[in-house]
């Protein structure tokens, strides 16, 4: 489109209310003074238009209140096709002429012969006056009858809703408002049914003025003779008639349809083409009729064959689609039936909590956008997959939520519906961690890292490359609370491993290895024993991927041995280099505290079997005095380089790390047993009693 025309329907837009308050006060003028040929024609012209506008719109109107201006609209083209007969009729009689638009009506219409555009004109007359206007106004009259009686009802039933909560106060406002509007515009309506009769009457005293006043001027003081002024003023005056009743009548039309309009939320199209074709055992009834009298032989056999075709073909095409949706129908009841079995098992699942879940404030939600290439849930997948591959376990889908009740930047992860962990991390920064110096040269908000409590820095995205030169790790956001996910599910494995996970484990293997499964499962340990065994190593951080050798050390031995503590003994011998693999420096030597002589008599002495487990039963006093030396020499060690384990005689091993598990839970111990022959034994420190 044009600029220029562009700017020009812009600025129609912006002033319209203007310009219409010059159109309506205009009709005055229209009737005051006279108006040139060429204007009248353009303003007929404008007339028949608008009309024709009116109408289509309602045809396409879903309620009355989408049109709640046409009674207005109905008063305003009443004056104004009056204000152009009086013009017209100032022409007609002044000057013995009305324009080209009346004089085209005149002669298309008429066909030269008046008398027939005068019968013309009474019958469309007589069908607005007597049909149109005078139904459509009764109909006006008996809606805002009804529209008011049932007001109250309405009113009530829109209180009613409001009181019950299904809508609220914004919709039962707007509810009461169109109510209101709908009873204005019936009451309106049976009023401007009068303007429209009125507009009628108007017009054939009009007509017959124009004919009568016409032939008296020009026949006695003119020069034509009554013969010639009929016939001129006969044309004219049937052609003045038709131009204004023509669009009256649309007006009419228009308002028959828009008060006979029941408001179903579809224009009268849709809503014909629903009702009238639905039947097809109608149309197929009403094609045999209609074939049946196309065979009588005073009929055109032709025109009514065809409708019958038509209405033949068109009654199959809505059987076979009601077929159709009769089928999708059953098929939406049957997947609606399996959706609300499904919705139960799912309410009754919900009361169980989930293995491992994850929540999350409001302001970590972007993290879980899936349109994102680094979004959580991927990075979760992985995890998943990480661990599988690290540790042997399948881990469960981890649900995560949005929790309001957190602050908007923390998170918080728990196992079996219990707080295991918290933390706080800043979407739009990153994440620095000090390689060691703990002076940071750089501004931020100081955190300490959660998955392995490490001094660092939040900093903002523009210092992201002075960390860089200055040697720090740089994490982002996502992957900070990844990593905190997945060292938590590795230090709680033991407990997400049920016997369903269990099973899952061994009905893998079993396609491959159906012997040794076969072999041990039932006939020697049942899979909860199996899965006790699996706990006790996964609670020390030993991987379960050789499940193999795994099962065939417990056939080996549990056909003797019933105590799963022993049990995982030897299969923690059978997986001896599995388990010093991780503690090996890059060397290949493993640093070991070792205990003195005297503390493992005391520990050896001392042990008792409890549910959790062999734990040595000591007097506070003296379990106080081996933690503190453990911490000396692990600290020991820990200044000369060497991150060690703590080397015990098999007897002993069990019994102390489960005494030490909880304030030492990151410290390991072997046994002799545990260490294959050919690795390298350093002693860099000794637990003593003192």
């Amino acid at each position: 489109m044009p600029q220029g025309i562009k700017s020009l329907l812009n600025n129609i837009s912006k002033y319209f209310e203007i310009i219409v308050a010059f159109a309506v006060v205009g009709v005055i003028g229209i009737i005051i003074l006279p108006m040139p040929t060429f204007v009248l024609d353009l303003l007929l012209t404008t007339n028949l238009t608008i009309s024709i506008l009116i109408l289509l719109l309602t045809l396409f109107t879903k309620s009355v209140l989408e049109f709640s201006v046409f009674p207005t609209m109905v008063l305003i083209m009443t004056m104004f096709r009056l204000g152009l007969n009086i013009s017209s009729t100032r022409l007609i009689l002044s000057q013995g002429e009305a324009g080209e638009v009346i004089n085209a009506f005149a002669t298309f219409v008429t066909g030269s012969n008046y008398v027939v555009g005068a019968v013309i004109f009474v019958i469309i007359t007589i069908v607005q006056l007597v049909v149109v206007t005078n139904g459509a106004g009764r109909v006006s009259e008996v809606g805002a009858r009804f529209t008011l009686d049932a007001m109250p009802g309405k009113q009530m039933a829109i209180d009613a809703d409001l009181n019950a909560g299904i809508i609220d106060d914004q919709t039962a406002k707007m509810r009461r408002q169109d109510l209101q509007r709908e009873a204005d515009f019936y009451g309106s309506m049976d009023g401007a049914s009068k303007f429209v009769k009125g507009d009628a009457i108007a017009g054939i005293l009009i007509t017959l003025i124009n004919l009568f006043g016409g032939v008296i001027i020009f026949s006695l003081q003119g020069d034509l003779t009554i013969m010639e002024a009929f016939d001129k003023f006969g044309r004219l005056t049937i052609g003045d008639g038709l131009v204004s009743q023509i669009p009256s009548l649309l007006i009419s039309v228009a308002s028959g349809i828009i008060v006979t309009r029941s408001g179903n939320d579809k224009d009268f199209g849709s809503t014909l083409s629903d009702e009238l074709f639905s039947s097809w055992k109608v149309m197929l009834i009403g094609a045999a009729v209609i074939f049946a009298i196309g065979l009588i032989p005073a009929f055109p056999s032709v025109p009514f064959f065809a409708f019958a075709l038509v209405l033949g073909a068109s009654g199959y095409l809505v059987f076979e689609n009601e077929k159709a949706e009769a089928k999708k129908t059953l098929n939406k009841e049957v997947r609606h039936k399996a959706a609300a079995a499904k919705e139960s098992e799912d309410a009754i699942a919900s009361f169980q909590v989930e293995p491992i879940s994850l929540e999350i404030g409001y302001g970590l939600i972007t993290l879980v956008d899936e349109g994102s290439d680094n979004n959580l849930i991927s990075h979760i997948t992985s995890i998943r997959k990480q661990l599988a591959a690290e540790m042997g376990i399948l881990v469960n889908p981890i649900r995560i939520r949005d929790n309001l009740q957190l602050d908007p930047k923390q998170y918080v992860i728990k196992i079996k519906g219990n707080q295991i962990a918290k933390g706080e991390i800043h979407t739009n920064k990153y994440l620095v961690i000090d390689p060691g110096t703990a002076d940071f040269d750089i501004k931020g908000i100081p955190a300490i890292e959660p998955a392995f409590g490490l001094a660092a820095l939040w900093i903002d995205g523009k210092d992201k490359e002075k960390a860089e030169l200055n040697g720090y790790t740089i994490v982002e956001p996502v992957t900070v609370l990844v990593t905190h996910l997945k060292e938590l599910i590795k230090k709680h494995s033991y407990e997400l491993l049920g016997r369903q996970e269990t099973k899952s484990l061994i009905d893998e293997l079993k396609g491959r290895y159906g012997v040794i499964v076969e072999e041990l499962i039932p006939n020697i340990m049942t899979l909860g024993e199996v899965q006790k065994v699996l706990q006790n190593l996964l609670k020390e951080h030993v991987p379960v991927t050789d499940l193999v050798t795994i099962l065939e050390t417990l056939a080996d031995h549990a056909v003797k041995i019933k105590d799963t503590e022993i049990l995982t003994e030897h299969v923690r011998h059978s997986l001896q280099r599995t388990i010093v693999r991780e503690y090996l420096d890059p060397q290949g030597t493993l640093n070991v505290v070792t205990l003195d002589s005297q503390l493992e008599d005391l520990l050896g002495s001392n042990i008792h079997k409890s549910i959790g487990g062999s734990i040595p039963v000591l007097e506070p006093e003296m379990i106080t005095r081996i933690f503190s030396s453990i911490k000396s020499a692990y600290d020991e060690a820990l200044m000369k380089g060497h991150q060690a384990i703590i080397l015990a005689s098999p007897k002993v091993r069990t019994a102390l790390k489960n005494l030490i598990a909880i304030t030492f839970s990151n410290i390991a111990v072997l046994s002799l047993n545990e260490i294959p022959s050919d690795v390298q034994i350093e002693i860099v420190g000794m637990v003593e009693f003192r």
